[in-house]
């Protein structure tokens, strides 16, 4: 009986996920879950106006999803297999590869 119970747990959980990713706009709380983060933590990305949200009654919290992701996606470290090939591109461009 117990596993039974931590099974259906463990499906409530995903349903919830999918249902969150499914949804354009979030709530404070949806955020929180969906970026994995405190409140605490959140309230101040969005005091110190980090993160893109809105208020539109001067009160409560909502965030764009897809707004969320590309704050997310922002400052992406470049490889060492990158850098390395712009450096050997850049030695092409100005000539200055000696073989």
């Amino acid at each position: 009986m117990d596993e039974i119970l931590k099974r259906l747990d463990k499906i409530e959980k995903l349903i919830e996920s999918i249902n969150l990713v499914r949804k354009d706009v979030l709530n404070f709380n949806e955020a929180c879950e969906y970026l994995e983060i405190s409140q605490s933590h959140l309230y101040k990305l969005t005091s110190s106006d980090v993160i893109p949200h809105y208020k539109p009654n001067g009160k409560k919290i909502y965030f764009n999803r897809t707004e969320v992701d590309e704050w997310l996606l922002r400052n992406r470290t470049t490889t060492t297999d990158e850098i390395e090939k712009q450096a050997a591109d850049y030695l092409i461009k100005k000539g200055r590869v000696r073989i």
